[in-house]
């Protein structure tokens, strides 16, 4: 990504309520329906790519999870969240950064997740770098849940270009280092109004 994709989420927030937007869920249910069924325990570091104005952290701290990061291309979107949690914001870790590009932590995550940021990587390269991040800071045996757009989803998503993905698809562009788990479909209601049709993969990465 460059600077201009940072000002165009840094807009986004400056323009809408993260209640408003497109991707915006009062609870994040499919994803924690997942991550209830890694059956991970509550010290187990997970991060939320993307995670933004997400209210997924908001949760994973009401279920006794405390080793949270939460990492967004936007200051205003992470601002936004923290303002949310209040004191309770200080219990995660925050990271401005653009995610293939960001020095993460060497097999630091036990759970990966990643609500509707894959599928804006339009680039083989961009997707590439991300996969490799992947790589690098899940652990060995670690969870990695991905959702996009899926086939029948938009083909845009806030003026932006999107790439659109069955399960068997969203898989091979991670390949062999990670073993499909289990992959649905959600049907997310937008704010306003409109429906969209999303893909989510459950992987574990491969242990060596």
């Amino acid at each position: 990504m460059n600077d201009g994709t940072k000002h165009h989420w840094e807009d986004v927030y400056a323009r809408k309520a993260p209640d408003s937007v497109s991707w915006f869920q009062p609870h994040a249910q499919h994803s924690l329906d997942l991550i209830a069924r890694t059956g991970l325990m509550r010290d187990a570091a997970i991060i939320d790519v993307g995670g933004g104005a997400s209210t997924l952290v908001d949760d994973l701290l009401a279920r006794g999870y405390h080793d949270l990061t939460v990492l967004d291309l936007s200051a205003a979107a992470l601002d936004a969240a923290q303002a949310r949690l209040g004191d309770e914001a200080r219990r995660v870790s925050w990271v401005e950064a653009d995610i293939t590009e960001v020095d993460l932590p060497a097999q630091r995550y036990d759970l990966w997740h990643d609500r509707a940021v894959f599928h804006f990587l339009t680039d083989a390269a961009q997707r590439q770098a991300y996969v490799e991040q992947v790589l690098r800071a899940v652990k060995p045996g670690g969870h990695v849940i991905v959702a996009t757009f899926a086939e029948d989803g938009p083909d845009r998503c806030s003026g932006l270009p999107v790439m659109r993905y069955g399960a068997d698809a969203l898989h091979a562009e991670f390949g062999a280092p990670f073993e499909l788990l289990e992959h649905s479909r959600e049907t997310h209601h937008t704010p306003g109004g409109a429906v969209q049709q999303f893909v989510y993969c459950y992987c574990r990465r491969s242990a060596s």
